[in-house]
């Protein structure tokens, strides 16, 4: 089934206090708000799903918790295909998605706990994976995402629309990155072809009211390649902070010896100031405006819900899946 908006119409389904909701083999095009909508619910799940064009988010839950989105696919949104936000703990799991061509693949605000984002492709958009902490929303902070598994690959899109707010577009051409949060871990992705920073952990500094830190993160074992500024990187280094990386495979970092200086075992050492990353030119880069979300790319068809005119009705009352992280392992290249 196709739900299109025409370029008028808010949201394609929205589902409000309504538990146990699942939407599966659908796609929503065209509204001016968000593709498919779950708020303020216990248990929801979107699979096989595709939603473009839309002009807020592609496939979203706020305020909802144990939830899944799995086999979808997400592109040309100003702000992120995939998102989940306010809420902890989310015992929520994405996993088997494809976002593109939006702000962000992922955008998840003060979302956390049991918080899986699992072997995914991320690619074409702005930027890949956005973890974040924003005053706008309640449960500050972000904490306690794994994000593992996942192909991060060529978020550099200069066409990508743009939200309305440029405040995450600071970090255009980055792959992984941690805005505010606290205890995420980010292992055996594979982040390749980003202009600015592979993997970069960064604080909030108080883009709205509070400044916010990004605490105990650790990122480790990934297979980092081809950033402009840094593969790896710290902005805004503290000691305190307690972030640590070890176990990458990577070219460059900013510091310069960043897993020795932030190791996840033992005491750091290194001087800090040694090849760190250069924030002044950061936050004074200019980036491409974008496109419209309405000019974005029509996606190829995506793959149907196997036998989908015969399967039973299975509500989100068993969400989220279990997931094997110990069996996760970096993905190949991309082609």
């Amino acid at each position: 089934m196709i739900l299109d908006g025409g370029f008028e119409l808010e949201n394609g389904i929205k589902v409000v206090g309504a538990n146990g909701v699942a939407v599966e083999n659908m796609t929503a095009r065209n509204y001016v708000g968000n593709g498919f909508f779950w708020t303020g619910v216990t248990g929801y799940r979107a699979s096989y799903l595709t939603a473009y064009r839309n002009g807020d988010y592609g496939i979203y839950a706020f305020d909802s918790v144990k939830g899944q989105f799995d086999h979808s696919y997400a592109s040309g949104h100003p702000d992120s295909g995939f998102y989940i936000g306010q809420c902890y703990p989310c015992d929520a799991v994405i996993t088997d998605v494809i976002a593109e061509h939006s702000q962000m693949g992922y955008s998840g605000t003060n979302a956390g706990g049991n918080l899986l984002i699992v072997s995914s492709i991320w690619r074409h958009n702005r930027i890949g994976i956005v973890p974040n902490t924003l005053d706008s929303e309640e449960e500050p902070p972000q904490r306690e995402v794994v994000i593992a598994g996942n192909l991060v690959y060529d978020n550099n899109d200069p066409d990508a629309p743009n939200a309305k707010s440029s405040d995450f577009d600071i970090l255009f051409g980055s792959g992984i990155t941690v805005v505010g949060g606290v205890g995420d871990v980010v292992e055996r992705n594979r982040v390749e072809g980003h202009e600015l920073f592979g993997i970069v952990i960064a604080p909030n500094p108080g883009l709205q009211e509070n400044f916010w830190p990004s605490q105990r993160n650790q990122v480790r074992d990934n297979v980092v390649r081809g950033s402009g500024m840094a593969d790896l990187a710290i902005a805004l280094f503290s000691p305190d902070d307690g972030n640590c990386f070890a176990g990458n495979d990577f070219g460059t970092s900013a510091p310069a010896n960043l897993e020795q200086l932030m190791p996840c075992e033992g005491a750091g050492s290194g001087d800090p100031e040694a090849g760190a990353a250069d924030v002044e030119a950061v936050l004074g880069a200019t980036h491409p405006k974008g496109k419209p979300w309405q000019e974005s790319p029509i996606p190829p068809d995506q793959p149907n819900m196997p036998d989908a005119a015969t399967a039973e009705p299975r509500p989100a009352t068993d969400v989220p899946m279990r997931v094997d992280l110990a069996s996760i392992t970096v993905p190949d290249p991309q082609g």
